[in-house]
């Protein structure tokens, strides 16, 4: 009988060590003394960017003005791989542009600071992409850098 319950004991823990979703890291992202942290809104197996998991409830919505720069902060695990920051602003004629930053990487930085061109910018979303680890040979022969998880932040009000 104490055979059984101590291996029902092993057994429970060996599948609760083993079973059920890790933890999904969350990035930061700050600006004028606030500070939200987002859970990823994509977030794919490293090997396979195919097999994915989405949440798009988990944008989050930061209040950013005009000029503001933004602090955004990965923990180690997304520090791991190469990473950067895509984002949208408006310019101070209402023209909607698209850019991104530097792809930090593997192991380099666990931080950036986005600030836009103009101090009359405004930041409209942020995203903090992950590249996976390998690239995938598209047909062609062109080569492309899958994004195995994202990270993003709406600015409210906008």
């Amino acid at each position: 009988m104490l055979r059984l319950v101590l291996a029902l004991l092993c057994l429970g823990l060996l599948a609760g060590a083993c079973g059920g979703d890790e933890a999904k890291p969350q990035v930061s992202f700050s600006a004028g003394g606030a500070t939200v942290a987002a859970a990823p809104v994509q977030y794919c197996n490293q090997r396979d960017t195919q097999e994915c998991a989405n949440d798009p409830a988990a944008v989050v919505k930061l209040a950013v003005a005009p000029g503001t720069a933004v602090q955004v902060s990965v923990p180690e695990p997304v520090k791991q791989a190469p990473w950067h920051v895509v984002f949208t602003y408006l310019t101070a004629t209402g023209e909607r542009i698209d850019a991104r930053g530097p792809v930090i990487p593997a192991g380099q930085r666990s931080e950036f600071t986005l600030t836009l061109p103009a101090p009359t910018d405004q930041l409209v979303r942020a995203e903090v992409q992950q590249f996976a680890a390998g690239l995938v040979a598209e047909p062609g022969g062109e080569v492309s850098f899958p994004i195995s998880a994202t990270w993003a932040l709406v600015v409210a009000g906008t």
